[in-house]
């Protein structure tokens, strides 16, 4: 599998043998995930005992990377999306900006949707736009109508990070809809911290490990020094302590 970057450079997909991350730590830092999710007594960093809560609803698992010898106001940023072998967010909400065609597809398969008529009706409201780009995750839009977008929208969903992806006449909407969910984007901006979700507490050990691997060796192969630009990394539930797994 290939993956683009900025500038639709191509690049091999990362596979685990340019890892530094230790395999031993990375999986007993998902151990203690799950298990304070779970609501058992965890030990942490210094010894401290921490006592786990069973939430009501499904947490996601951050990767949070801090970066080192890289200055975002002189050096080049950088973006690039990966697909994941398994949805972070299943949960995560898709809509659809459609022609005829996948608006119909998109009402038969229960997923919201909105005409062009329905998006100028925005009548490039910035508040509107800015409330309508938070209402969902992520974005599909027609190849017919993907570059009418910007000018009835304006800069709106391009600035949230949602710019929509391209919906082709060919493509099985329920199939680009699981693509897109298992999609994470790193998107370099004016600081060296970045945080974005790559696994949830019901996924099995095995595939969080795999997909954490995997988002850092995207996340590595994006950058100008490699591991040499890596300063730490985090992983943590959306209610748990974060474990530190590279130093």
């Amino acid at each position: 599998e290939k993956i683009t970057v900025k500038g639709g450079r191509k690049k091999p997909t990362p596979t685990n043998k340019m890892s530094k991350l230790n395999s031993e730590l990375l999986s007993s830092s998902i151990a203690d995930i799950l298990a304070f999710s779970k609501g058992e007594k965890i030990t942490v960093k210094g010894g401290e005992v921490k006592q786990g809560k069973v939430r009501k609803f499904t947490e996601t698992i951050e990767l949070q990377i801090t970066l080192k010898n890289y200055d975002p106001a002189r050096d080049k940023r950088f973006s690039g999306t990966f697909r994941l072998p398994v949805v972070p967010r299943p949960k995560s909400s898709v809509c659809i900006l459609g022609n005829q065609k996948h608006c119909e597809k998109a009402d038969q398969l229960g997923v919201d949707k909105m005409t062009i008529d329905d998006l100028k009706k925005f009548n490039k409201n910035k508040k509107l736009i800015k409330k309508f780009s938070k209402k969902y995750d992520n974005f599909l839009a027609s190849a017919t109508l993907i570059k009418q977008i910007p000018r009835i929208l304006g800069p709106g969903l391009t600035k949230a990070g949602k710019f929509p992806t391209v919906l082709d006449e060919t493509d099985n909407l329920q199939e680009k809809i699981e693509a897109v969910k298992a999609t994470i984007k790193f998107q370099m901006k004016k600081v060296v911290c970045m945080s974005l979700a790559v696994a949830n507490v019901e996924m099995s050990p095995a595939d969080i490990a795999l997909n954490v691997q995997l988002s850092v060796n995207f996340l590595v192969s994006l950058l100008k020094k490699n591991w040499q630009n890596v300063k730490v990394l985090y992983i943590k539930s959306s209610m748990g302590p974060p474990f530190q797994i590279f130093f």
